[in-house]
């Protein structure tokens, strides 16, 4: 009996010390890296050649639960933006915003973007009007699949139609299908595994798309100015190349094809309503010849019991993470930036200086649409003398709706968040003095 014990012991005894060997080489350990101290970078990612699980939704699209078995971490990432809760009321901030968007969706409810978890709930129960299913293109990876699958049509057919057939399949919010496709991951480089899913874009870019840093379409697909085919209602991009996607020349571009969002029955003026031109106002600036949007808002982090280094999928801003700071340093140490404080400052200055700016505008703005709506309203002048005011009225809102609602306060490019204030501002004074001099 004490034999059989003794072998026993050394049986098991050869077991672990076999387990402790294969665990070291990367055999038994599900990653083959062991723990680093940061800084991490997107270099220090290891990657896996993994297949694609089979898609349990309906519709074909692998949802974040069917992929959390081979990337868990990731899986657990995405799901904490639920966490961005917050919803600042924009009208309520900025009450001119009530005169300026007046007879359009916007003077009802205007609301600050909260965490991408919400995409359907937030338009599902928003006081904006929206009869068709277009609405829904950049809420949920469901409907990018039904136009994918489906073609154009999809996107005039009833909102309430789609949203019931989407919800009732258990449709996700912006999840992994929108970023990456059905994409296992495979490939050895983060640009590799991203997929441009939205159509648009590629029928906007043509072969300028490789022209772009996947990691920047990845996250413009919907953080694009956009709007409505007024025939199909198919969404679309107003620009095909980047040095199209200036505010001067896509404001050119809806000139040209005699586009407008709708017309204010004050002013009687054919207004234009710009999106969020997130991409727009990142790659006309410093930043998109060094960093991609995941460089900035998803930082490598490292699981330090799994050992797993990946790209967190909580987005956030710089500010509030110090990995995502110190890299901002990298850079800004030659502006004289020393460390993360100093970097959250910097940054808040120029978020400062451009609200404040909005603000001087925007009340500038609201000034010029009252007394432009009076003009209009009196039946003193006729529409030969009132049409170029209404266009100065007009562009001077595009330009300053470009800079109010592109996310960043100027973060991401403070030089053209200040020409198009500047330039909102040049068009306000050029159209006050007409209206002055109507009345002489």
């Amino acid at each position: 009996m004490e034999k059989r014990n003794q072998a026993a012991k050394l049986i098991i005894g050869a077991v672990v010390v076999i387990i402790a060997v294969l665990f070291l080489v990367g055999i038994v350990s599900r990653h083959d890296i062991t723990y680093k101290s940061a800084p991490l970078s997107r270099e220090d990612i290891s990657y896996r050649q993994v297949e694609a699980p089979k898609a349990t939704s309906a519709d074909g699209t692998i949802t974040a639960s069917d992929w959390s078995a081979i990337y868990p971490d990731i899986v657990v990432s995405w799901g904490k933006n639920a966490d961005n809760e917050e919803v600042v009321d924009y009208l309520e901030l900025d009450p001119y915003l009530v005169e300026i968007y007046e007879g359009y969706g916007f003077a009802k409810d205007y609301g600050s973007a909260r965490g991408h978890n919400y995409t359907l709930t937030d338009v599902a129960k928003t006081k904006r009007p929206h009869g068709m299913a277009n609405c829904l293109t950049c809420k949920t990876p469901n409907f990018t699949k039904l136009v994918n699958d489906e073609g154009d049509g999809v996107y005039s057919r009833p909102f309430d139609e789609v949203y019931a057939q989407i919800t009732g399949n258990n449709a996700e919010t912006v999840s992994c299908y929108t970023c990456h496709g059905n994409n296992p991951g495979n490939g050895t480089q983060p640009m590799e595994n991203l997929e441009v899913t939205h159509g648009y874009i590629k029928l906007a870019l043509g072969d300028n798309i490789t022209s772009i840093d996947p990691g920047i379409l990845a996250c413009g697909q919907c953080h694009i100015e956009y709007y409505f085919d007024p025939e199909t209602k198919a969404t679309r991009m107003p620009h095909g190349s980047v040095d199209a996607m200036t505010p001067e020349a896509t404001y050119d571009y809806f000139a040209a094809i005699g586009f407008s969002d709708w017309t204010q029955e004050s002013t009687g003026a054919k207004m234009l309503k710009v999106q969020h031109p997130e991409m727009e106002t990142v790659l006309l600036g410093k930043h998109a010849g060094v960093l991609n949007c995941a460089d900035c808002h998803m930082p490598v982090v490292q699981n330090a019991d799994t050992q797993n280094i990946y790209h967190s999928h909580t987005l956030m801003s710089p500010l509030k993470n110090k990995t995502l700071l110190e890299s901002c340093l990298v850079c800004h140490k030659d502006l004289g930036v020393s460390n993360t404080d100093e970097m959250i400052a910097f940054v808040r200055n120029i978020q400062n200086r451009i609200t404040a700016e909005e603000t001087r505008v925007g009340n500038l703005l609201m000034e010029f649409k009252k007394a432009l709506a009076a003009a209009n309203q009196s039946g003193a002048w006729t529409s030969e003398q009132l049409d170029p005011i209404r266009e100065l009225y007009r562009k001077a809102q595009w330009f300053f709706d470009f800079c109010y609602v592109e996310n960043s306060e100027g973060a991401h490019n403070s030089a053209l968040s200040t020409r198009c204030l500047e330039t909102a501002e040049s068009l306000i004074n050029e159209g006050m003095q007409l209206l002055a001099a109507l009345g002489e």
